[in-house]
């Protein structure tokens, strides 16, 4: 088009038109991997190849509240319709069985008494079956004392009407009432976030309730879930590891009366140590987040699931704050919520970092250990602090050996110096016992 204009050459445009086409496509189709949880909280597993169909039928009451509305209505109403027809078909045998269906009586007489009156057809008596079942009583037809079958018979269709309808009842009220209709209004920042908290590494993810009734003991689960191959070589597809949430409380406990960011110390033990900037896109894991608690209006034990993949860890960022305080009460802006703002950090995984600044290599000698330059010391019978190894001002020295309680040494030993020795004009030294790894010498 610009060529055509005279803006550009046509020769400009044939060269770089060569050079695309030179270049190979940089761009691969990253595969796609199935998730564990979905976002909404569904458990993302298919059961196939299940042979023992007959044990869902032995929990009929749980087989019912798991299917669908759809299916729940269909069986509802089937279950009504066959149950009135059956006792229908029962009510018109019997007024056949009596002859209540004849105009006229035997030999030409006045009809006898019926069992049930006004039946004269099977659509009679089929309105006569639900009369019966859903206690309506027009009045125009009812059962005599004529036949003592008849009165069995509806004694039987008002028990068994009593059972479909209670069962019809419960199952409506708990699809209806199910925990994870409350876990609608808990929501979960769509992305999780990697950054310093306290000089240390930390997975953090927000999570808030919408409603004003609280959960009540609400707790804070979170779990890594990974392919992993054991010493022998077997592949587990689906490892799961939990790991712990920051709670000064040292529980997973939380009072979620605001939205909370939850957070995760990445430390030695953590199965996102090793994790830097660099290998989070190319990690094949999953953290799953599990709220459980009880609901404070129904008392029902609900819980809520999301999960994040490690396309959804933001590395380098944390959560911009929503919560305010505006005339004399705190204000929560939802549309903040899942908001994030960059922060200076390395992109460096926490072994990495911890084995910097503890001025060796990763997996070296003494990588198991405390970082290089602290050991923990006791000063005298009191308490205790942390001294510097190496080129410090003060250092631990070496208990001395053992002496006789009266202070006197042995024949022919020479007596060591004593340490804590006042003398003139010098202050009093105290000996630190070394209790902790001492640092190597510089």
């Amino acid at each position: 088009m610009l060529a055509r204009k005279g803006l550009l050459p046509d020769g400009f445009l044939l060269t770089r038109l060569a050079e695309n086409s030179a270049k190979p496509c940089r761009a691969r189709p990253r595969p796609h991997r199935a998730r564990f949880i979905t976002k909404n909280g569904s458990c993302n597993v298919a059961h196939k190849n299940i042979r023992e169909q007959g044990r869902f039928l032995q929990d009929v009451f749980t087989t019912m509240v798991d299917l669908k509305w759809q299916h729940s209505l269909l069986i509802f109403t089937s279950s009504f319709l066959c149950s009135w027809m059956l006792f229908a078909m029962a009510w018109w045998l019997l007024a056949f069985a009596h002859g209540d269906l004849e105009p006229v009586g035997p030999n030409g007489g006045p009809p006898a008494v019926p069992c049930v009156t006004q039946i004269h057809s099977f659509t009679s008596a089929f309105l006569f079956s639900i009369e019966v079942q859903v206690t309506i009583g027009f009045g125009g037809r009812m059962v005599t004392e004529e036949c003592p079958l008849a009165i069995t018979v509806l004694i039987v269709q008002n028990i068994l009407g009593l059972i479909i309808n209670a069962v019809m009842l419960g199952c409506v009220f708990m699809k209806t009432a199910q925990a994870n209709r409350r876990a609608e209004t808990l929501i979960f920042s769509r992305n999780a976030v990697i950054a310093l908290r306290n000089g240390r590494p930390t997975f953090m993810f927000r999570l808030g309730d919408l409603r004003k009734s609280m959960i009540i003991s609400a707790t804070v689960q979170l779990q890594v879930v990974r392919k992993a191959v054991t010493s022998e070589g077997e592949v587990i597809p689906v490892s799961q590891m939990d790991i712990q949430v920051e709670n000064p409380l040292h529980s997973n406990g939380i009072f979620l009366v605001s939205p909370l960011v939850i957070s995760h110390t990445i430390q030695r033990g953590s199965p996102l140590y090793e994790l830097s900037a660099q290998s989070l896109a190319s990690e094949d894991l999953e953290v799953i987040v599990i709220l459980e608690g009880v609901v404070e209006t129904t008392g029902i034990t609900m819980q809520a699931r999301s999960s994040y993949t490690p396309d959804e860890i933001l590395w380098g960022r944390r959560f911009v704050s929503i919560l305010s305080e505006e005339d004399g009460r705190y204000c929560v802006d939802y549309s903040k919520f899942g908001n994030t703002a960059p922060v200076r950090m390395s992109s460096l995984s926490a072994h990495e970092l911890d084995a910097t600044r503890g001025g060796q290599e990763p997996g070296g000698p003494g990588a198991g250990g405390q970082p290089q330059g602290w050991g923990l010391v006791r000063a005298g019978r009191g308490g205790f602090r942390r001294g510097a190894g190496g080129g410090g001002e003060r250092s631990c020295y070496p208990s001395p050996a053992p002496q006789p309680w009266d202070g006197q040494s042995e024949k022919g030993e020479e007596e060591p110096p004593a340490v804590g020795a006042e003398r003139k004009g010098q202050k009093k030294t105290v000996q630190l016992e070394v209790i902790g790894p001492q640092d190597e010498e510089q």
